[in-house]
């Protein structure tokens, strides 16, 4: 009996006229009808399609006949067996009828069939228009239905669920469009399927194959199905791809605002369904945060709301002022700070859905949940939220600011597993934050530096009308070593510098300092262009050996920095230049022709042993000098004889005003994206009045100091100068009787009227006079001390001819 029931088999005999007069046993359990509901029955009466060839008499009787059939059962659905009819004779040879034995469909072991219905995969057969046919106990599990309740019933009718997608924007067909497809092509298909059954608070991950079952025609006589929950797995993956994403999308930008922003947008709407950053206001200052001790006192903690963004878009913020946030104490965001420690809160313990629910609850949770987590309670649903991860906001030590995660539109309940996800997530952008206030901080003090470095004004001479512009990298780059100067040297002359140091940060800064000194302190000695660039080059060499660290890091420095030195001379209108691997001034007359400049850039500062030469051409009297680092002209698009050329044309438009001039260029020449400092020096040539410049030559005789005296006083006078008078004629008389009796003839006396009154006394000899303090018997070394104590300034300057000592004092 037990082999019977196992594996049940119809013995049925068919009378001639084809109605059943025997039924065993087997074909009630095969087909659940009894002898009493058969037996006088047509045997068609049994049948869904027409017999196949070979059925008892009058359907197309033959030898030995087997073949598959469709049966109905007695509950109405259909059962698919294999038949054998064999005839059936009295003693006296006559027909009696058939003999038919059915079978299920498929000859196996009934061990088989324990397998398949014991299976811990679901599996499920159907026809082609989606009504069950069999299902096994995993399957019944699932969709929390027994057998008997699905067989014969459509798909569509029982699961409508089935027929949308979780996640439409993946553009997957709903799992019946899968299944109907498959039955109508006959092609397999193997997929991975997310769904939110209903009444369940998660959704699922099943892995699904999905084939057709032919019959011995090769007909689609049924779809079956293969699946296996791998939720734990896809969940995994797809936690696993917003890191990646995180990898790649948080920290690009060395901007505090700007990476807080990157953290609130990643996660949504993959893993939560709001995110907002709250940060110290010190924090986006590049300051030092507040220490532990300020989340002690029991007072609020004031943040500021940096980044916040929402799957629904409504509350997204493009964040210009900070909005100010202050959490309470005894708060979770204030006891996250205060702890370090992340918390959970749910609205709800998950899992508790009912038989639907079946995704992980707190019991099934397969991850380790930290001591104090989660927090059940439905206060945070008074804010429409199903769940909040707050998260300190912690880098190296120091406490940033905190984040929170919050789902509201799904109903999947945060796992220990998304914790570890929301502390990923905000560990990785806690180190980019800190390091953008760190580098926001460096700027700022290389900016500072570099500012203070830079003239705070120009100043006041009548050589030329200067304007200048210095602008920094953009907001992603560090502050370079652009500089430049104009510096007022002897005998109405000004100098005009523009300078770069390879390299960025305060290093370069400080380089730039230093330089800018070095040149100051050369140009006071009156050196021209090509010595003054060679003892610039000699000090870079001696600075770079002196800053050799132990561990031979080599920081940025002066080495290859470039410079270009000039020098206007506004009584003869000349225009001395000298470059040290530094680009050449554009030069522009007041026709608006461009005066080309015969020189070539020498090698760069720090390389040593290579001679600068100087170039010096005569200019027309407003002509428009243009001094730039080449930050202005350095661009990836587009070559740099370009970008002159396009300067050029820029310098070219006129302009009432020389800071309006600079404006344009700096804004035609420059982008936001532009990664290197820029600097630019205008100015604009003037020449002296020759009635305000007067010579007069002296003879290397003593007899010649009294006339020199009295042609300073005449001029002195002529000018309208009279109260200078006698200290010019005091200071004529030293320098000359001086350049008599220690100088080389010729001897000139120049008088220059300019915004002080300058005496130069110039002769052929190179030597220097110094100051010295005169014993109370000498007769002579009081002449310099007398010009010093009188006069403004005074100093000394070489030429390829001699030297000048000069003298300049203020005028009234």
């Amino acid at each position: 009996m037990a082999g019977t029931k196992d594996a049940p088999t119809a013995a049925v005999v068919v009378d001639p006229d084809g109605v059943v007069s025997g039924w065993s046993e087997g074909g009630r359990l095969l087909l659940g009808w009894t002898a009493k509901d058969t037996v006088g029955r047509p045997v068609a009466d049994l049948l869904v399609d027409p017999p196949p060839a070979g059925f008892p008499e009058g359907y197309g009787a033959g030898p030995d006949p087997t073949g598959f059939i469709a049966l109905r059962h007695q509950d109405g659905s259909t059962v698919d067996a294999v038949l054998a009819a064999q005839p059936l004779f009295g003693p006296d040879g006559r027909a009696l009828g058939h003999v038919v034995t059915v079978q299920r469909w498929g000859r196996r072991p009934v061990i088989a069939d324990r397998a398949f219905e014991q299976s811990p995969f679901a599996l499920g057969v159907y026809d082609p228009e989606l009504r069950f046919l069999w299902i096994n106990a995993s399957s019944g599990r699932v969709i929390a239905h027994s057998e008997e309740q699905v067989l014969g019933k459509e798909y569509r009718e029982l699961f409508p669920e089935f027929d949308r997608e979780l996640f439409p924007e993946r553009d997957d067909k709903p799992y019946t469009d899968q299944l109907s497809e498959v039955a109508r092509t006959g092609k397999p298909a193997r997929l991975i399927t997310v769904f939110r059954p209903l009444g369940s608070n998660y959704a699922n991950a099943w892995a699904t194959s999905i084939w057709p079952v032919r019959d011995a025609e090769g007909r689609v006589r049924a779809v079956a199905n293969w699946g296996f929950d791998m939720s734990a797995e896809y969940w995994a993956r797809q936690r696993l791809l917003i890191l990646n994403k995180a990898s790649g999308g948080i920290g690009r930008t060395l901007d505090v605002i700007g990476t807080a922003q990157e953290l609130a947008r990643t996660p949504v709407p993959g893993f939560a369904d709001l995110v907002s950053v709250d940060l110290f206001d010190e924090v986006l200052r590049g300051e030092e945060p507040p220490s532990a001790s300020a989340f002690t006192r029991g007072e609020p903690i004031p943040l500021s709301r940096a980044a916040q963004h929402s799957a629904r878009g409504d509350t997204d913020r493009a964040l210009g002022p900070m909005i100010p946030v202050s959490h309470a104490p005894g708060s979770v965001a204030a006891r996250c700070m205060a702890t370090g420690s992340s918390t959970v809160e749910l609205a709800a313990e998950p899992g508790q859905g009912g038989e639907w629910a079946f995704g992980p609850g707190l019991a099934a949770d397969p991850a380790h949940w930290p001591p104090g987590n989660p927090l059940i309670h439905g206060s945070i649903a008074a804010d429409g939220l199903t769940g909040r991860i707050t998260v300190p906001l912690r880098a190296r030590g120091a406490l940033l600011g905190v984040v929170t995660f919050s789902r509201s539109d799904r109903p999947e309940a945060f796992t220990a597993d998304d914790l570890i996800l929301a502390e990923e997530l905000t560990a990785k952008a806690a180190v980019a934050i800190d390091n953008a206030r760190r580098y926001s901080r460096e700027r700022t003090t290389a900016l500072t530096l570099q500012r203070s470095l830079l003239p705070q004004g120009l100043p006041n001479q009548e050589a030329v009308e200067v304007a200048s512009r210095y602008l920094p990298g953009g907001a992603g780059a560090e502050v370079g070593g652009d500089w430049f100067d104009v510096i007022p040297l002897s005998g109405a002359r000004v100098a005009l510098v523009v300078g770069d140091v390879v390299g960025h940060g305060l290093h370069a800064s400080a380089s730039m300092g230093r330089l800018r000194t070095a040149v100051r302190t050369l140009a006071d000695v009156d050196l021209p262009p090509d010595e003054l660039l060679t003892h610039l080059d000699d000090l870079v060499l001696h600075l770079a050996s002196d800053l050799q660290p132990a561990d031979h890091f080599q920081p940025a420095g002066e080495s290859g920095a470039t410079c270009l030195y000039t020098v206007y001379d506004p009584v003869s209108r000349r225009f001395t230049l000298a470059s040290a691997g530094h680009p050449l001034p554009l030069i522009i007359s007041a026709d608006g022709t461009r005066t080309p400049v015969p020189a070539q850039p020498g090698p760069p500062l720090g390389i040593g042993g290579l001679p600068f030469e100087a170039t010096e051409l005569g200019l027309p009297e407003g002509s428009l000098l243009a001094l730039y680092t080449d930050g202005l002209v350095r661009s990836r698009k587009r070559d740099v004889d370009e970008r002159i050329a396009e300067l050029q044309r820029i310098l070219n438009h006129s302009a009432t005003s020389l800071e309006i001039l600079c404006d344009t260029v700096m804004d035609a020449m420059l982008s936001e994206s532009r990664t290197d400092d820029a600097a630019l020096l205008l100015a604009r040539t003037h020449a002296l009045d020759p009635h305000h410049v007067a010579d007069w030559d002296v003879g290397p005789d003593p007899a010649q100091v009294p006339g020199a005296r009295k042609f300073a006083v005449d001029q002195v006078d002529a000018w309208g100068l009279e109260e200078a008078a006698f200290v010019t004629e005091l200071v004529v008389s030293e320098l000359v009787t001086n350049a008599i009796r220690y100088g080389e003839p010729p001897i000139r006396l120049r008088l220059i009227r300019d915004t002080s009154l300058i005496c130069e006394v110039s002769d052929a000899s190179s030597t220097a006079p110094h100051l010295r303090r005169a014993r109370a018997f000498d007769e002579g070394g009081r002449g310099l001390l007398l010009v010093a104590q009188l006069t403004q300034g005074w100093g000394t300057r070489h030429t390829t001819s001699g030297k000048t000592i000069w003298c300049a004092q203020a005028l009234p």
